[in-house]
């Protein structure tokens, strides 16, 4: 996955195909069109060593899916605009 920091603007056409997604309120830029559990966290919590030892919430929304969570081990259909929230807690 090649992850942009900043944010251009432009819409993905079918040369491109990269996505501009917020991450935590930080735009993000995927160039593919599904994204996994473990990939957004990474985005929202990058060179965390100790990230095996928290559990995460993502929760997202899009302009035009509906709105839902991911688990580990999930994916879900990449659109621009395209938000997601992620929290982290300790395992107990």
């Amino acid at each position: 996955m090649n992850v942009d920091q900043e944010h251009n603007g432009k819409e993905p056409n079918s040369a491109s195909s990269s996505f501009h997604i917020i991450v935590n309120g930080r735009p993000r830029q995927v160039d593919e069109g599904v994204i996994t559990y473990k990939q957004i966290v990474e985005l929202a919590f990058p060179n965390d060593p100790n990230n095996e030892q928290f559990l995460f919430s993502v929760h997202y929304s899009a302009p035009r899916s509906p709105d839902g969570t991911l688990a580990e081990g999930q994916s879900t259909q990449l659109e621009n605009g395209a938000k997601f929230d992620v929290s982290k807690t300790n395992r107990s």
